[in-house]
């Protein structure tokens, strides 16, 4: 069986891959995926910079700033490929027998897992830790996760039982929880800063480290899974080291120095100015440009809208209408960025034109709730005239601003009312790039609004974004190339204690049509009207304003390393790079 599909109704059965959409590209007898180099000679060092510092070892504490690899220390059961939508195949994991209803699996653990301290991964570990983050874990997931079981039934065997069938939420959280260690794990707590690196099952470990300034992690020359099909051809470099810059300019400066080996550049100036030299010339440092054409990761200004000065959707549409992106990326971007006008941007998910009559069926029932515009053209921000003055949208957000109650005396915006000046805070990372906010800043001026600039570290952000102590925030949102479900966490009522949905927008509309994405995950027709309505309803409710996505991945590295020659479709694949020695004898010694 490769996949899980629809079985028989009457029996279980036995699945080693599996898809959420369509069918796995790989079948059980595959020996490594398409992009790897399966003969990629192993060694060398890769050298990566990270901005900000680290405090902890635990990428699931709910407190401090741990390091930014090192959630990947621990394993799931089945992995992803990278050059599919969804598909899965065994990783810690041997096999998978499964009800024909999808409501409950039991997985057959791999007799060779092996954690870092040559302990076996056994069924307690994975019962142990669906557990640990059931108790100690963040709330957005005991919440998703309610009524689910995880018991031991065997040593290796391990079954998954949920509260109502699921084909995708069962598929889901075999591909999701990170295993921990139990006899490591049961002293520790899950949602506690570790000052010292826990140990996992992965290709590396960490081997070196200074808290907040670097950090070296080691290849397991004996690492169990090598040989499986899911990793043969990656995992070729011997250390992984990152170094932490409290600057971002000050991290390029040292990546042309040689400092580090790979710089992932998201200045389009930067890229167009600074990339030049003797060291580019001479082919020392390869320079990449990748066209965007799948669903990107976009970069929005999030309103917290549970701050009464953001409460009225009028307010939000006037702030957007304020940024002027057409100014910005002619002026600062070389016009290398585009506007999101959706959530699934790039996909066919994203809504177009007027609403279908499948998408009406969605949205109907809820007209007291969505906003009227949902039920019209599909959301597009009207474009400014790149000029900087903004004229004309600047006019429409002042007259939706007299809407909601915000008028101007003495040359400044306050509540009609109360009389309270409109004033907020845009809270910022420490070393953040401010080339597009005093642009912005100096547009709302012009509309008689306040808008304050607080720069803080890693830590005191997260920790503010955690109980929602900000008024607005930049939030990077991640790529969904499908309406998986779950979309919940980032838009659902029960997850709103949750770092994940920046605006705290929800109401039962989204709910809904949120439920019904989940319940139609094997309804391609229906997913297809329902990812759309969802579009219609989210972008028209203000709840962030869209800033960009880049139009190319722009990427430098010293020419140290080979590649394969495909590259996986949805991912870098920098984990199938490895370190060419010819190469390196061609760069400068003091580079090598």
């Amino acid at each position: 069986m490769t996949e899980l599909s629809e079985p028989d109704p009457g029996q279980p059965l036995t699945g080693r891959h599996f898809a959420i959409l369509g069918q796995p590209k790989y079948s059980d007898d595959f020996t490594h995926f398409d992009y790897v180099n399966p003969q990629a000679p192993k060694g060398g060092t890769i050298k990566f910079a990270a901005l900000g510092n680290y405090d902890n070892f635990n990428r699931f504490s709910r407190r401090g700033a741990p390091e930014g690899r090192s959630g990947e220390l621990f394993e799931t059961l089945f992995t992803m490929s990278e050059d599919e939508k969804g598909s899965y195949y065994p990783l810690l994991a041997e096999s998978v027998t499964y009800s024909a209803d999808y409501s409950w699996a039991e997985v057959s653990i791999n007799p060779a897992a092996r954690f870092h301290d040559n302990s076996p991964v056994t069924a307690e570990d994975v019962e142990f830790s669906f557990d640990k983050f059931m108790t100690e874990g963040v709330p957005q997931y005991r919440s998703y996760q309610q009524g689910v079981t995880v018991e031991t039934i065997a040593p290796l065997t391990v079954k998954i039982t949920l509260p109502e069938p699921n084909r995708e939420r069962l598929i889901g959280f075999l591909s999701s929880l990170r295993i921990l260690p139990k006899h490591f794990w049961q002293d520790h707590r899950l949602d506690e800063p570790l000052s010292t690196p826990p140990f996992g099952s992965g290709p590396y470990y960490i081997s070196d480290y200074k808290l907040g300034q670097y950090a070296v992690y080691q290849r397991d020359p004996n690492y169990w899974g090598k040989d499986l099909p899911v990793n043969v051809g990656r995992y070729n470099f011997d250390q992984i080291r990152y170094d932490y810059y409290l600057d971002d300019s000050v991290a390029l400066e040292a990546f042309k120095a040689g400092a580090y080996d790979f710089r992932l550049e998201g200045q389009p100036k930067n890229w167009n100015t600074q990339y030049t030299g003797d060291n580019f010339d001479q082919g020392y440092i390869i320079k990449t440009e990748l066209d965007v054409t799948e669903a990107p990761n976009a970069r929005w200004l999030a309103f917290n809208i549970n701050r009464p000065i953001f409460s009225d959707r009028k307010v939000r549409e006037a702030l957007t209408l304020a940024f002027d992106f057409n100014w910005l990326n002619r002026a600062f971007y070389y016009d290398t960025y585009k506007q999101p006008q959706s959530y699934f941007e790039n996909t066919e998910y994203a809504a177009s034109g007027l609403p279908t009559e499948e998408e009406l069926q969605w949205l109907t029932p809820f007209k007291e709730v969505i906003p009227p515009a949902a039920f019209g053209e599909a959301f597009q921000l009207p474009p400014s005239d790149g000029s900087g003055f903004n004229r004309d949208n600047l006019l429409k957000a002042d007259q939706l601003l007299k809407e909601a109650g915000w008028i101007i005396e003495n040359q400044q915006r306050v509540n009609a009312i109360t009389k309270e000046p409109f004033e907020f805070e845009l809270l910022l990372y420490m070393g953040s790039n401010l080339q597009y906010v005093q642009p912005f800043q100096k547009n709302l001026q012009r509309l008689g609004i306040n808008m304050k600039i607080s720069m803080v570290d890693y830590a005191q952000i997260n920790s503010r974004m955690r109980v929602l102590d900000y008024d607005m925030l930049p939030s990077v949102y991640y790529a969904y190339t499908y309406p998986a479900s779950s979309l919940k966490i980032m838009w659902g009522s029960d997850y709103l204690n949750s770092s994940w949905n920046s605006s705290g927008l929800h109401n039962e509309a989204i709910d809904s049509l949120l439920q019904s994405i989940e319940n139609n995950q094997d309804n391609a027709d229906n997913l297809l009207s329902l990812g759309r309505a969802l579009d219609r309803v989210l972008t028209h409710e203000y709840a962030m304003i869209p800033m960009w996505y880049p139009r190319y991945t722009f990427y430098a590295y010293w020419n140290k390393f080979s590649l394969p020659e495909i590259k996986p479709k949805y991912a870098m694949g920098l984990d199938t790079w490895w370190y060419d020695k010819d190469k390196v004898q061609i760069l400068p010694t003091n580079r090598q």
